[in-house]
């Protein structure tokens, strides 16, 4: 169970922390050929808006599922997602313990409660009109009623006229606004973005990073952006992550990922 999987936070002091990853490392194998992902530190705090950049191949995609809880690191010292406790308290969930156990359900529900999702489509139902797409979080926290959440959220990001209308009659720049919503909606600690303007123009994509920044620090969301743009999110990004890939043999590559910015 996630509640026996949990401690009092002891590491670093740090109120606004988390997210604290200590020595994590991935290795995937294909016909004979090594991929090593190490990520020694990774580490986000309330409200902010971290990116992770680099060219493909290095591992985006790899940690930002790992962040997401959907594939396993092959070891991990730490991996502790820190949450409200009852009062002014915190406790720190042991996401290692949980992966040790092999405890889904458990991961279902910090996935559920805890994190959001944006991927580079949009990912939005297309039999869904726009209302139903962003309500759909709420009906798999079972009961979890927020239309005053997204009334505000819609008409903070301007697409309250559009909750009839079903995914294909908006613009690429509409669907992503409207899955940021989505995963915005049942009000998560951190929001993960996969290449969240891939599909749109230089416009649309500054537009689409405004309103994660403005999320990040308007609404105390944390915001985990991966995308191959440095230029795009430098000048917003609070935390900055990139990859150095070095070829160790023939058929092994290894991939370090590391803050870029301190």
């Amino acid at each position: 169970m996630e509640e026996r999987a949990s401690h009092t936070y002891t590491g670093e002091r740090d109120t606004h922390l988390i997210l604290d990853i200590r020595d994590l490392v991935k290795v995937r194998e294909q016909g004979g050929v090594v991929f090593e992902l190490k990520v020694p530190l990774f580490r986000v705090r309330r409200g902010q808006f971290c990116g992770i950049v680099g060219e493909s191949g290095c591992g985006k995609s790899t940690l930002l599922d790992m962040l997401a809880l959907v594939l396993r690191p092959t070891y991990c010292v730490g991996f502790d997602l820190i949450v409200p406790h009852a009062g002014d308290s915190i406790r720190a969930i042991d996401v290692n313990t949980l992966w040790e156990r092999d405890d889904e359900a458990a991961l279902a529900k910090i996935r559920r409660n805890y994190l959001g999702y944006v991927l580079q489509s949009g990912g939005l139902l297309p039999f869904l009109t726009v209302y139903e797409n962003i309500r759909l979080p709420l009906r798999l926290k079972k009961g979890a009623q927020k239309n005053v959440v997204i009334e505000k959220l819609a008409l903070r990001m301007g697409v309250n006229g559009l909750f009839g209308k079903k995914p294909h009659y908006l613009s690429g720049g509409q669907r992503q606004r409207i899955a940021i919503m989505r995963a915005m909606v049942h009000q998560p600690m951190i929001i993960l973005a996969d290449e969240p303007t891939a599909a749109v123009d230089s416009e649309r994509a500054k537009a689409i990073i405004d309103d994660f920044h403005m999320l990040a620090k308007e609404y105390g969301t944390s915001i985990v952006v991966v995308t191959h743009n440095h230029r795009l999110i430098e000048s917003v990004a609070d935390r900055l992550y990139t990859y150095e890939l070095s070829e160790i043999s023939q058929t092994v590559t290894r991939s370090v990922c590391a803050p870029m910015n301190g």
